[in-house]
C-alpha cells in the first residue's frame, strides 16, 4: 500500500490567435510551435505508455480557447502546412550538414522528429488532437479539467459578479461539448483565486480547484496538513494547495531541472543563426527571423558560447533527473505520512508547455519518471484530484486567501503601470452586458446574433494573456491591439443594440472572424437573484 500520492497537473493554454485575414500572422506561430513541441509529444508518451501496459494518472487542463483552436478548420489546416515545411527544411538541413557529423545526426533528429509529429497529428489521429486526450481521459489516465472560458484574471474581473459567472459557465459548455462529460475540476486563470468565486464553481459542478501555497497556508483558518491535503470552501468545493518543493525542482531558473548545460539551448536557433537567403522560405514572410524550432546546441553554461548538443547525453540526464524527482518524493512523502493520519498528496503543477517547447527534453523526463514510479516505487502513487477526494471526502472547512501564483503571489503581474489603463474598460463593458442581458433576456434572430458576438467581444478582451504581455514587454503591440480592437467591438454592438441599428454583414464579418465558442449564450451574464450559501461539509 503507498504511504502517499503525488498529483502531476499540467496546464495548457494558449490566447484564442486566429486570423484569417492573413495567411502568414506571426502569433499563430504560439499554436504550431506548441503542436509540434509539447502536444503532440505528450499524445506519444501518454500512447507508448497504453501500449506498454504502464499505468498512470495525470491531470491536465486544456483551456477553452486552446480546445477551440485545436478544433478549427482554418487552423487545423494552417498547422499541416507549417509542419510539413519544418519538415522539408530539416531534410535541407541533412543535406546542408553532411560534411558535419554532430550536426548531420541533429538534422537526422530533426526530420524523424518531425516525422513522427506529423504521422501522430495527420495520419493517426487525423488532425483532431481533442480526441487523443479525449481518450486517455475515457481510458481513466488523465482528468481533464477546464478553465475560465478566455483565461480572465478572476480577481481583477470580480467587480461583477456576473462576469466571472459568464467566464465558468461558458468554459463548463465548452467542456461538455468536446468530452461530453461536465469537468470535476478547474485550473482558475493564473490560479488566480478570490475569495467567493467557489460559490460560482459549485453552481457549475465543479469539485475543486488549485492555489499557490500561500492561499491555502493564509487561509482564514490555518490547514492542519498544509498543502498536503486539501481544504473545503464553505461551498463545498476543494481548494488544492502547491507544493512549493517539486516546483523549485522543476520551475526554478537556477536550480531546476531544464536549466542542466546538458539540456538543449532554446534560444539558438537556425532561424537566427543561418544565412537570411538560405532561411527566408521558413520564417515569415516579411523576412522576420523566427523560431524554426531547429537548434543544434546544448545549454552549455552561462556563456555565449555554445557546445553542440548530443541527445544520448541529454536522454541520460533526464532519466537521471526522474529517478531523483522520484528519489525526493520518497523521502518527503514517507517524513509527512509519519505525522498525518491520512496519506498525503503532492500537487505538482506546472504550464504544459513547458514539456517539449521550453524544456525539450520534459516530454521524456515525464515518460521516466511514470515508468519509474510504477515499477521502481511502492511508496507513492500517482493521483488525480478526484480520486483523492474519493479516498478522503472529509476534510477541514476554511476559506483560501486572495492570491495567484504570479509574481510575488498577488495581483502585481496584471495590475501594474504597464496595464492598469484596461481595467476600467473593461470594468464597463461588463457593466454593459449585464445591460444588454438583463434587458433583452430572450431574444431570436439578428439580436441574439449580435448579443453572443458582443459577449465573445468582451471575453476576448479580458483574457489574462494581454496584460501578462503588456508586463513582460514581449509583443506587446499586438497585445494592446487585441484588447483595444475587442473592446472596440464591443462597444460598436452595444450601440447597434441599444440603438436598433444592427448590421448584419458587419455581424457577419465579426462572427467569422472571432468565432470563439460559436455555442455561445449571452444569458450567462444576465444578474442572478441572491440566494443565501450554506456550509455543505463539515470540519473534523
Amino acid at each position: 500500500m503507498p504511504k502517499g500520492y503525488l498529483a502531476l497537473v499540467l496546464h495548457a493554454h494558449l490566447p484564442y490567435v486566429r486570423h484569417p485575414e492573413h495567411e502568414n500572422f506571426l502569433e499563430e506561430k504560439w499554436l504550431y510551435e506548441a503542436i509540434t513541441e509539447c502536444y503532440v509529444p505528450l499524445i506519444n508518451v501518454f500512447d507508448s505508455l497504453l501500449e506498454d501496459g504502464v499505468d498512470f494518472r495525470l491531470t491536465m487542463s486544456i483551456t477553452p480557447p486552446l480546445l477551440c483552436m485545436l478544433n478549427d478548420d482554418l487552423l487545423k489546416e494552417r498547422y499541416r502546412k507549417h509542419i510539413l515545411k519544418l519538415l522539408e527544411l530539416a531534410k535541407k538541413e541533412v543535406v546542408r550538414t553532411r560534411n558535419d557529423r554532430s550536426f548531420n545526426r541533429l538534422a537526422k533528429m530533426y526530420v524523424d522528429f518531425f516525422s513522427r509529429v506529423y504521422e501522430t497529428y495527420a495520419n493517426k489521429y487525423h488532425g483532431n488532437l481533442i480526441s487523443a486526450y479525449k481518450k486517455f481521459q475515457d481510458l481513466g489516465k488523465l482528468e481533464i479539467i477546464t478553465c475560465g472560458a478566455t483565461h480572465g484574471f478572476f480577481p481583477l474581473l470580480g467587480i461583477h459578479r456576473e462576469a466571472i459567472r459568464a467566464q465558468v459557465g461558458i468554459a463548463v459548455d465548452n467542456y461538455r461539448q468536446f468530452f461530453g462529460r461536465p469537468p470535476k475540476g478547474i485550473w482558475l486563470p493564473e490560479c488566480g483565486y478570490n475569495p467567493g468565486d467557489d460559490y460560482i464553481l459549485d453552481e457549475f459542478g465543479i469539485k475543486y480547484f488549485f492555489v499557490d501555497t500561500h492561499g491555502v497556508m493564509n487561509a482564514s483558518v490555518r490547514p492542519k496538513y498544509g498543502v498536503f491535503a486539501p481544504i473545503y470552501c464553505p461551498s463545498g468545493v476543494a481548494a488544492f494547495g502547491r507544493d512549493m518543493e517539486t516546483s523549485k525542482q522543476v520551475w526554478s531558473m537556477h536550480e531546476g531541472y531544464p536549466g542542466d548545460f546538458n539540456y538543449r539551448e532554446f534560444y539558438r536557433d537556425i532561424g537566427y543563426d543561418l544565412d537570411f537567403d538560405y532561411v527566408k522560405p521558413y520564417i515569415h514572410p516579411d523576412g522576420i527571423r523566427t523560431h524554426t524550432g531547429i537548434k543544434y546546441y546544448k545549454i552549455t553554461g552561462k556563456t555565449d558560447y555554445k557546445e553542440p548538443y548530443n541527445p544520448d547525453v541529454a536522454l541520460a540526464k533526464a532519466a537521471e533527473h526522474a529517478g531523483n524527482f522520484m528519489f525526493n518524493r520518497e523521502r518527503q512523502i514517507e517524513y509527512l505520512a509519519e505525522i498525518m493520519d491520512r496519506k498525503p498528496i503532492v500537487v505538482s503543477p506546472y504550464d504544459a508547455e513547458l514539456f517539449g517547447h521550453w524544456w525539450y527534453e520534459g516530454p521524456q523526463w515525464l515518460n521516466f519518471l511514470i515508468r519509474k514510479i510504477a515499477y521502481d516505487t511502492d511508496i507513492f502513487k500517482l493521483i488525480t484530484p478526484s480520486e483523492y477526494l474519493t479516498e478522503y471526502p472529509c476534510n477541514q472547512v476554511a476559506v483560501p486567501s486572495m492570491s495567484s501564483w504570479g509574481y510575488k503571489g498577488y495581483n502585481e503581474v496584471w495590475l501594474e503601470s504597464s496595464n492598469h489603463w484596461i481595467y476600467r474598460h473593461l470594468h464597463k463593458c461588463a457593466e454593459r452586458m449585464i445591460e444588454l442581458a438583463n434587458m433583452f433576456p430572450d431574444a431570436g434572430g439578428d439580436l441574439r446574433r449580435a448579443l453572443n458576438q458582443a459577449a465573445r467581444e468582451l471575453l476576448l478582451a479580458q483574457s489574462s494573456d494581454w496584460a501578462f504581455i503588456m508586463k513582460t514587454g514581449t509583443m506587446v503591440g499586438y497585445a494592446v491591439k487585441r484588447t483595444k480592437l475587442h473592446i472596440h467591438n464591443f462597444l460598436s454592438l452595444y450601440e447597434d443594440i441599444k440603438w436598433n441599428k444592427i448590421n448584419p454583414h458587419w455581424l457577419k464579418e465579426l462572427e467569422d472572424k472571432n468565432n470563439i465558442f460559436p455555442d455561445i449564450d449571452y444569458r450567462y451574464y444576465a444578474s442572478q437573484p441572491e440566494t443565501t450559501q450554506h456550509t455543505k461539509v463539515v470540519s473534523y
